[in-house]
C-alpha cells in the first residue's frame, strides 16, 4: 500500500500556530504503530500549514523512511532554482498551495509551480474549499500536473473537479472524516471518469477533522471501485510519483482444476481397429421412423 496523504508533526522542528492552533505531535513512530496492521511500502509526506516553508522536518522524515516515500512541500515564491532542485534531490516531487488554511500569492505560487515543473517535473497538489475551484480556474489551466486534497472536500465541487479529473487531474481519495460529501457517490463518479485519478491517503493524523483516518475507510474505497482496489491503494499515486512500478503476482485461492487427471488420455482408434464382435451376435439397430 501506498499513503499518499501523511502529515508528521515532529516537535524537534520548528511548528506555526495557524489560527489558534498547534497540532499535537505526531512522530514515524506513531504513524507506524497506527498502520501496523496494512502492508505500507510508500507514501508522501505533506506539509502542512502549521510547517510553514521549513524544510527541516521534511528531509529528516524523508531521510528515516527512505526509499519509497516523497515529499510535498510548501515554498516561498522567492525560492531559488537551486533549491528546488536541491530538494528534489532529498525525493520532494511536489509542491502544496494550501489555500484552505494559509492563502498566499497565486500569481507568485503560479510562476514557482512553473519553474519547479520545468526544473524538475514537479506537480502541485491543490488543498482548496471546493466552492473555491471554479475561481481559481484561470490558475489552475496554467498547472501542467495537479492533484486535489481530500476529494475536493464538498459535493457543491463536484462537477468542477470531474471536469478536471477529465483532462488528467488526480484525486486524493483522504480526509475523509473532514469532508461534506457522499464519499463512496463521489469515489464512483471520479473512478468512472478517470480509473488512474485516485489515489489513497489516510491523512493521518487528520488534524482538525471531523474524525481521522478509520480502517473502514479502505471498505469504503473497495465497495466504490471493485477489482481496481490496488490501484488506488498503490498503483495510481506510484505512477503520479514518478516510482517504479511494483509487480504484482496474484495468486488465485481457488484455481480451475485440470478436467482430466495426469494420466496419460485415451488414444482416438480408427474404426477398423474396434474389436469385431462374434458371428451371431450382432446387435440390430432401431429403425428411426
Amino acid at each position: 500500500m501506498f499513503d499518499a496523504h501523511v502529515h508528521i508533526v515532529d516537535p524537534r522542528f520548528p511548528l506555526i500556530e495557524n489560527e489558534g492552533y498547534m497540532p499535537a505531535p505526531y512522530t514515524i513512530a506513531d504513524y507506524k504503530r497506527r498502520m501496523s496492521r496494512f502492508d505500507i511500502d510508500g507514501g508522501a509526506l505533506v506539509s502542512g500549514s502549521f510547517q510553514g516553508a521549513d524544510q527541516t522536518w521534511l528531509r529528516a522524515a524523508l531521510a528515516e523512511l527512505g526509499e519509497g516515500w516523497v515529499g510535498v512541500t510548501n515554498l516561498h515564491v522567492d525560492a531559488s532554482d537551486e533549491e528546488i532542485v536541491d530538494l528534489d534531490r532529498a525525493g520532494v516531487r511536489a509542491l502544496r498551495f494550501n489555500f484552505k488554511r494559509a492563502g498566499g500569492d497565486i500569481v507568485g505560487l503560479t510562476i514557482l509551480a512553473l519553474r519547479a515543473y520545468e526544473l524538475v517535473g514537479w506537480h502541485v497538489e491543490l488543498y482548496i474549499d471546493g466552492s473555491m475551484l471554479g475561481s481559481l480556474e484561470p490558475v489552475i489551466t496554467k498547472l501542467p500536473k495537479l492533484s486535489i486534497d481530500h476529494m475536493g472536500m464538498s459535493d457543491d465541487c463536484l462537477p468542477y473537479l470531474l471536469n478536471l479529473v477529465d483532462r488528467g487531474a488526480r484525486v486524493k481519495a483522504s480526509g475523509f472524516g473532514r469532508v461534506a460529501m457522499n464519499v463512496g457517490a463521489a469515489l464512483r463518479k471520479v473512478h468512472t471518469v478517470n480509473p488512474d485519478a485516485l489515489m489513497f491517503g489516510s491523512d493521518l493524523p487528520g488534524t482538525r477533522a471531523g474524525r481521522p483516518f478509520r480502517d473502514t475507510d479502505i471498505e469504503l474505497i473497495a465497495d466504490a471501485v471493485g477489482p481496481d482496489l490496488h490501484r488506488i491503494l498503490e498503483d495510481n499515486a506510484r505512477a503520479f510519483y514518478g516510482l517504479p512500478a511494483k509487480e504484482r503476482h496474484f495468486r488465485d485461492p481457488a484455481p480451475t482444476v485440470p478436467l482430466f487427471g495426469p494420466e496419460a488420455p485415451t488414444l482416438r482408434l480408427h474404426r477398423s481397429e474396434l474389436p469385431k464382435p462374434p458371428a451371431g451376435d450382432t446387435i440390430p439397430f432401431p429403425v428411426i421412423e
